[in-house]
């Protein structure tokens, strides 16, 4: 990460000032909550594809700056409904905005961040760039309500779990590096490459959240460790388990994700279940294919420090742990 770094530490600097003039607000809660949340540790990635793909197309304006910014505040104010719909008590290794200051305030402040990310697009005087995040932010609700839907259903598959987490995670990801490219008026080649090579990056970077969900250690990962199972969602690791498993195992497996209250015990159980026909191994490996395709979809461009700093974050989101 240290070449991604070097390339838009300023441009980085720049969105970190603007996140903070845009949590101005009359109610200071607003202000609380939003740098609660912007102050505990992100990593940044979406608005860092954004600024590189717009380098890696040449763009020389400002926009860029407001525009990561908005990223940001969409996967933020998503983030605090997701908690709230989940009951996080943990995020990002501390305690979620909602268990600090309740569900309602975390809902709303969530509006706010969505609302003011419309109005700043507005300012950037792109309708196609308004368009494109407007359609976003409703497939990624649609998303979101699907996972809802797909709670405890061990007739999820593989291809029905992708097209939940293509919704909700890699379509936010596939819009900044689109975005950067719109931009700096790319050719309309370059603009599929780039939103392609995000939506392999998001889809990348869920998988291995959902490997890690199993088997992170909970202070270096930021939540606790089974979360995904105590909640009953559908994951590749647990999906492709269920898979292979013989009918007693089964059985076993539907008992723990239809529990209100996931024991110790129960968590180890299917963990090892997991280990024993390597959900996580799969899991990671399907990552790895997924970065290979998103860095061919940059093969269009030249060969370029922006480029090799792409791949570098292509390569983190499979290397990481946490």
């Amino acid at each position: 990460m240290e070449r991604v770094s070097a390339l838009i530490q300023g441009d980085m600097l720049a969105v970190e000032a603007r996140f903070r003039k845009n949590l101005a607000s009359d109610v200071p809660l607003i202000g609380q909550v939003g740098e609660y949340l912007l102050s505990s540790g992100g990593k940044r990635i979406r608005p860092m594809l954004l600024l590189l793909a717009a380098k890696l197309c040449d763009y020389t304006g400002d926009y860029h700056i407001e525009l990561a910014g908005v990223i940001e505040f969409i996967h933020s104010a998503t983030l605090l409904h997701d908690d709230v719909v989940d009951g996080a008590e943990l995020r990002r290794g501390n305690r979620s905005a909602n268990a600090v200051w309740g569900n309602e305030a975390s809902v709303l402040v969530g509006d706010f961040l969505f609302a003011k990310s419309f109005s700043v697009m507005v300012g950037c005087k792109s309708l196609k760039i308004l368009q494109l995040l407007s359609d976003t932010t409703t497939q990624m609700a649609e998303g979101e309500v699907q996972q809802l839907l797909n709670t405890a259903d061990l007739e999820v598959n593989e291809k029905r779990y992708l097209e939940v987490i293509r919704d909700k995670t890699a379509i936010l990801i596939a819009a900044a590096c689109q975005v950067g490219a719109v931009l700096a008026e790319a050719s309309p080649e370059r603009e599929d490459a780039l939103r392609e090579f995000g939506f392999e990056i998001g889809i990348a970077f869920q998988l291995m959240d959902d490997a890690l969900d199993y088997v992170a250690d909970q202070k270096e990962f930021g939540k606790t460790r089974g979360h995904d199972l105590e909640e009953g969602k559908m994951t590749l690791p647990l999906i492709r388990t269920y898979a292979l498993v013989d009918e007693a195992e089964r059985a076993e497996i539907k008992r723990v994700i239809e529990l209100d209250d996931l024991s110790d015990r129960d968590l180890e159980r299917v963990c090892e279940l997991i280990e024993a026909h390597n959900g996580i191994e799969y899991t990671r490996m399907r990552a790895v294919e997924r970065i290979q395709l998103a860095k061919s979809h940059l093969e269009i461009f030249p060969q370029s420090e922006v480029r090799d700093a792409l791949f570098d974050l292509a390569d983190y989101v499979v290397a990481r742990s946490k």
